[in-house]
């Protein structure tokens, strides 16, 4: 597939075609995306790791966008393994990139790798801002959707929100649905963050004070056309 979204952005993410069941629960018949993304500017951040599954196809992947350089930031925006279990096998290729999450993200961290070592850490708050040069990475916390430590991040100057898990969706990226997207979306949304339906609308009242032009989750479809805001 084109690893270039636009100019600056890249997709590193991987297909998942042998997986029958996501999170042992909810039938895949056409596989699963799991999604990561390269910001290229004067300094560079990855937005997110892998499931294990595909750890190293996804570092694979980060290689050939990187071209040898090592990025300046990893950014951490969920913990659920299927994101969060190839951080370790990051940190060992690219030991100095400073890893940005939220309190949470790290107290998780702790949680899911007690041997790892952090030598550079950056810890945000809600609404702060990161600036890579050309491109302005702003945090918008999104708690309990669908875990405590979840985090969405906004560009500003491509009006690009990095989603996280929500408008995610079933499938693989090259799954052709002949129901269009919103049938396996609504499934997903359904099966994974509609049960906390609050938190969902006090995440969307945020993000309708944002021009968001695209939105690219992580999993399933990137949703690039003007979305009309």
């Amino acid at each position: 597939m084109d690893r270039k979204i636009t100019d600056w952005i890249f997709y590193v993410g991987a297909n998942d075609y042998d997986i029958d069941l996501f999170e042992g629960h909810y039938v895949v018949p056409n596989g699963m995306a799991y999604n990561s993304y390269v910001i290229r500017d004067e300094k560079t951040a990855v937005m997110d790791t892998i499931d294990q599954r595909k750890t190293k196809e996804w570092l694979g992947n980060l290689e050939l966008v990187l071209h040898g350089k090592a990025p300046e930031y990893l950014v951490i925006q969920h913990m659920e393994p299927d994101h969060s279990a190839s951080i370790q096998a990051f940190l060992e290729t690219y030991p100095e990139t400073t890893v940005v999450g939220n309190k949470k993200t790290f107290t998780m961290i702790g949680q899911f790798f007690p041997t790892l070592e952090i030598k550079n850490q950056m810890v945000v708050n809600n609404g702060d801002v990161l600036k890579l040069g050309e491109h302005e990475l702003t945090f918008v916390f999104a708690p309990m959707v669908h875990w405590p430590e979840v985090m969405m991040t906004y560009e500003s100057s491509e009006k690009v929100l990095f989603s996280a898990d929500g408008f995610g969706k079933f499938g693989t990226l090259d799954y052709d649905d002949p129901e269009g997207w919103a049938c396996e979306a609504r499934r997903y949304y359904f099966g994974i963050v509609g049960k906390y339906g609050a938190q969902v609308q006090a995440v969307l009242k945020k993000a309708a004070n944002l021009d968001i032009q695209k939105i690219l989750p992580l999993h399933g479809p990137m949703l690039l056309e003007d979305l009309g805001y």
